[in-house]
């Protein structure tokens, strides 16, 4: 089954579609152990995990490539990867479409920032207008070679715009062919509840820590019409601060022994990685080298 519709059946079978963010490869195949239906590349995590700099626009679609190549090799779960403002003009979106789907990307999101853009939780992001947010779109629509890769437009307009011009905006992203919304930065379960009284296109809740948005649980957010709940730097979080943490201790202590119990052991990290099956595909390799030169 080809990636976007595995993404679109997820959507379909999930109330709501809960989806984590994998910052590498390993993480993927993580979370894919433990049972979820769809993971996320965040563009913030791109920049801070894989260059360290902050998400103020500065990596490049290669960059974004390389991991989101890396994890679609890892992990059969369907892929959403942020693409920020699609890097460039009309050409330079299509293109971005083109090269995502050739990764073996599900679907993507595209916003309407301008493009020194800032993270959407941060004050005194500028949004372009509303017809080159259309163009963004139509230009990735246009690009698409298999129909069920799914394009999601996400929005920064309400923190200056307000609701109802956010709203306004949606719709006319749809128009344009957005198969989905991102509804960036709510503030309250009233305005998710706005957007499906109007639109019955799937829409996403990020739900990120330390940010704009309240962490309003799963199923106040279905209740209120949300189909997808974006958890996108989780795990990255806790990685993070756990490895800070571990750091200082071998420092500190001069030894790593009291830290066993929070580490994955050597053979949780064979389990996942399907060692001893490539180490015996080795193993036999090596096997027939020798019958073959005897």
């Amino acid at each position: 089954m080809k990636p976007g519709k595995k993404f679109r059946n997820a959507i379909k079978n999930n109330n709501p579609l809960v989806i984590p963010g994998a910052i590498n490869a390993y993480s993927a195949k993580l979370a894919e152990r433990s049972g979820y239906n769809a993971i996320y590349l965040s563009g913030s995590g791109v920049a801070a995990a894989s260059y360290g700099l902050p998400d103020l626009g500065v990596t490049s679609l290669e960059d974004v490539l390389i991991d989101a190549k890396r994890i679609t090799d890892a992990s059969e779960l369907p892929l959403l990867v942020d693409i920020d403002t699609g890097w460039g003009d009309f050409d330079a979106v299509s293109n971005t479409i083109v090269e995502m789907e050739k990764a073996g990307v599900a679907a993507v999101h595209i916003e309407d920032q301008v493009f020194d853009k800032r993270c959407g939780h941060r004050p005194n992001k500028q949004i372009v207008s509303i017809s080159e947010m259309q163009d963004r779109l139509k230009a990735a629509v246009s690009a698409k070679n298999d129909e069920s890769f799914f394009i999601m437009a996400r929005t920064d307009a309400l923190a200056s715009e307000g609701i109802d011009k956010a709203i306004e905006r949606c719709g006319e992203y749809l128009k344009a062919g957005a198969d989905g919304i991102f509804f960036e930065a709510a503030v309250s379960l009233d305005e998710y509840k706005e957007f499906k009284s109007n639109f019955s296109a799937p829409l996403l809740a990020n739900i990120t820590e330390f940010g704009k948005t309240p962490l309003y649980s799963q199923k106040d957010l279905s209740d209120v019409g949300v189909d997808i709940v974006l958890y996108p730097l989780t795990a990255f979080r806790a990685m993070s601060l756990s490895a800070e943490k571990i750091y200082n201790s071998i420092l500190k202590d001069g030894t790593q022994e009291p830290l066993l119990d929070i580490m994955q052991t050597r053979e949780e990290l064979y389990e996942v990685l399907d060692y001893y099956n490539f180490e015996k595909q080795l193993d036999e390799q090596f096997e027939n080298n020798e019958k073959e030169s005897s």
